[in-house]
């Protein structure tokens, strides 16, 4: 690899880059210094007019799944440098960020580990066919003849490869198809929340960031949604200059590849990937370099908004009142033309999966608590309460359960309108509606469990509880209808605009873009920061589309065809101290509701009676491992088998995969899903006792230091990894780039 690097990325080549990087970078942060100024008017003057959205029914979780594990188990990851296939025990904390261990012993042991995966802006492979087509495509004239030797080898017929169009890329197998399904729900859910990666509560650094990025598109003249908007700032800053640099690159080297096709595509993928590092640490260092600038400028900006917000806003109707009178006539043809015709087929394509999607989210809670009281009048009452509480709370985050919910937005599809109006994909839409699914479900569970903990606070006996139960479940249905109808007009409408305005704009941009700097004069300088003739200038085109969109969606709630709320139906808050409730204290279930007089382990009296390796099997996980491997193993990790003769082999790294399985995991008493029995619900692998503290985020220390507990932080990062030989234990070591055997990667 080095030596491909260093021949293809050499000093002038490297030099090259990071003045083209430097560049892209200069010209976009021009444009996220512009937009910051609007963002905190925008932020400001909302604060002082309200939204005017319905106020919501249900609560919503302010630290959800804190300090949670999401999934862990084994599978087997390629290594590239050797070329073989290594057993890695995998883990997903509750920032979503996949965490690779040498084994299950290394984790218990805070040895660090081989990889933290950040997934934004990757995708889910589930064969070697789609992938090879991928790597095929992305360098032309690479593609392997028929019969010879592919780039990747898979010893199982279940690969999960995470590809990305920039980065390196991962390569991992199961040994069964229920596995491979589990990992691919779990990784999706990586995957859907790490592009999800600018904070929702950022109310101006995010705002301006999106506008720049859609402004500097627009200036390139590139419309319409983009794939790469994934991740955190810097991910997609790193994406935005790749776009660009990437062609180029692929152009000059691409004929200079030696080797076979699998060869030369194999080399393209380090040099890519060797790129993208480069670009990301300076795009890192310039972003953070901008944005304490313009935090710096800040309160200068607020105090001045503060005192002239009168004057700003009159200046900025004064503008936009100007640029109206000269776009609307042309607006208005393009909307009734090439608009307005197709929103209601937009809109039904849009509307019927989202409303499925959202139906079973009802469906799923009704059926999880309705499971629930059965049980509790089946188990106890009250003393398996805490127990089955725990496990609702975690519901929106338990991927298997959700999955039924997100796989109602793969039948989007936007055929015959993909094209005319330039959206590349549709991935976006699904990946938003899919978190909205997840919120509205954590809102529901939140809110059951509210109101339930206020009713226990009555002391209802068994019968009592029962009913109790579903009394609250039915208030609960009635406040998770009005919200999902709510959230999915309000998402309607967005993705309407986020197809149509770009469309008006490219469509307009000829006659109209090259008239706006005249309107510069309008625009009192002492304001200039805080009104920008583009943005306003898309706001009247808004302005232009929103009524027929509008009255699109209200056609729609009027019909009730997909269970939507009318715009005049508003539920008055039959709960007026609800919001109070939810000011308290964290529920704390398994503390308050534990079964004390049970069969499990006592839990020690005092935090420092665990030792370092229970409290971390003690972490609560909201669903169980897909294969403990190992459970049966010592506290000092045994050596690996002997590698294959020929790693090549696929008949030997099979029989070895399938050596190291009846080596280390004891054969299960019953089918196994994902460590549960089949056809009983997953259960946590080593419940916490009720009195053990949550384990806090590890901290890599040095030998003999006090140690927290808990899994890694993801960052927009991952440790690279390095197979160490077979025969030594893993050393303790900071994942730093100069560490030994550990390098820092995307």
């Amino acid at each position: 690899m080095g030596d491909v690097l260093s021949t293809h990325l050499d000093d002038a080549r490297r030099q090259h880059i990071a003045e083209k990087t430097g560049k892209i970078l200069t010209e976009f942060l021009q444009f996220y210094e512009d937009q910051y100024g609007v963002a905190l008017f925008n932020s400001m003057r909302h604060e002082i007019e309200g939204t005017g959205l319905p106020q919501a029914q249900l609560l919503w979780r302010k630290v959800p799944l804190d300090e949670r594990i999401i999934f862990s188990g084994n599978l087997f990851q390629y290594q590239e440098d050797s070329k073989k296939w290594r057993n890695r025990f995998s883990l997903v904390p509750h920032n979503y960020g996949l965490v690779l261990y040498d084994n299950k012993v290394a984790y218990e042991r805070q040895v660090p580990p081989r990889a933290v995966i950040n997934s934004a802006g990757y995708k889910i492979l589930t064969s070697v066919d789609q992938y090879l087509e991928l790597i095929g495509n992305s360098l032309p004239g690479t593609t392997a003849k028929s019969g010879s030797t592919p780039i990747l080898k898979c010893p199982t017929q279940f690969p999960l490869i995470l590809w990305h169009p920039y980065a390196r890329h991962y390569y991992f197998c199961m040994m069964t198809e229920a596995e491979q399904d589990k990992w691919q729900a779990v990784l999706q859910d990586c995957i859907r929340h790490c592009n999800n990666g600018i904070p929702e509560d950022s109310k101006v650094e995010g705002p301006a960031f999106t506008d720049a990025i859609r402004m500097y598109r627009q200036s390139k003249e590139l419309y319409g949604t983009w794939e790469m908007l994934c991740g955190n700032e810097v991910q997609i800053l790193s994406n935005l200059v790749m776009e660009e640099l990437g062609p180029e690159l692929k152009a000059e080297l691409g004929p200079r590849l030696k080797g076979k096709p699998q060869e030369r595509q194999r080399q393209w993928i380090q040099i890519s990937d060797a790129v993208y590092r480069m670009v990301y640490e300076q795009a890192k260092a310039r972003f953070e370099e901008v944005l304490s600038k313009v935090q710096q400028m800040r309160p200068a900006m607020q105090a001045v908004i503060r005192t002239d917000m009168d004057q700003i806003i009159t200046s900025k109707e004064h503008l936009a009142s100007k640029i109206r009178a000269f776009i609307l006539p042309k607006a208005e043809v393009c909307v009734r033309n090439h608009v307005q015709p197709y929103i209601p087929s937009i809109l039904e394509a849009l509307m019927v999966p989202t409303s499925q999607g959202f139906t079973e989210v009802r469906d799923v809670f009704f059926k999880e608590v309705t499971d629930m009281n059965l049980n509790v009048i089946n188990e106890g009452g009250i003393d398996k309460l805490g127990e089955y509480m725990e496990k609702l709370s975690r519901l929106a985050y338990h991927p298997l359960k959700m999955q039924s919910c997100y796989e109602k937005m793969e039948s989007l599809r936007l055929d015959g309108l993909q094209q005319r109006f330039d959206v590349s994909s549709t991935s976006v839409f699904k990946q938003r509606a899919q978190i909205h699914m997840r919120e509205q479900m954590d809102n529901a569970v939140y809110t059951f469990e509210t109101l339930l903990h206020q009713e226990l606070g009555k002391g209802p006996t068994k019968e009592e509880l029962c009913k109790s139960i579903q009394r609250v479940l039915e208030r609960v249905l009635k406040k998770y209808d009005y919200d999902s109808s709510s959230v999915r007009k309000r998402f309607f409408r967005e993705a309407l605009l986020q197809v149509s305005i770009p469309f008006l704009l490219k469509k307009l941009g000829p006659t109209c873009k090259s008239e706006l700097p005249r309107f510069q004069e309008l625009i009192f300088e002492d304001f200039a920061k805080f009104i920008l003739v583009e943005n306003t200038y898309e706001e009247v085109v808004l302005q232009t589309v929103m009524k027929d969109i509008l009255q699109a969606v209200k056609e729609a709630a009027v019909q009730r065809k997909h269970n939507l709320y009318r715009d005049s139906m508003v539920m008055h808050n039959s709960d007026p101290n609800l919001h109070l409730l939810a000011e308290g204290a964290p529920i704390d279930w398994g503390e308050e509701y534990s079964n004390s007089g049970g069969g499990g382990s006592p839990s020690p009296s005092t935090p420092e009676a665990a030792t370092l390796s229970e409290k971390r099997r003690r972490a609560k996980q909201v669903v169980s491992v897909v294969q403990d491997e190992e459970a049966g193993l010592p506290f000092e990790a045994s050596p690996e088998p002997p590698s294959p003769a020929s790693p090549d082999s696929v008949t030997e790294i099979q029989g070895l995969l399938a050596q190291g399985l009846r080596a280390e995991s004891p054969p299960p008493a019953s089918p196994l899903l994902n460590g549960a029995p089949a056809g009983e619900s997953p259960q946590p692998e080593a419940a916490p006792e009720a009195s053990s503290p949550p384990a806090s985020p590890r901290q890599h220390l040095l030998p003999g230091k006090a140690v927290d507990l808990g899994p890694p932080k993801p960052s927009d990062q991952e440790t690279g990894e390095q197979v160490s030989s077979p025969s030594s234990h893993p050393a303790l070591h900071t994942t730093t780039e100069d560490s030994a055997g550990v390098q820092t990667e995307f």
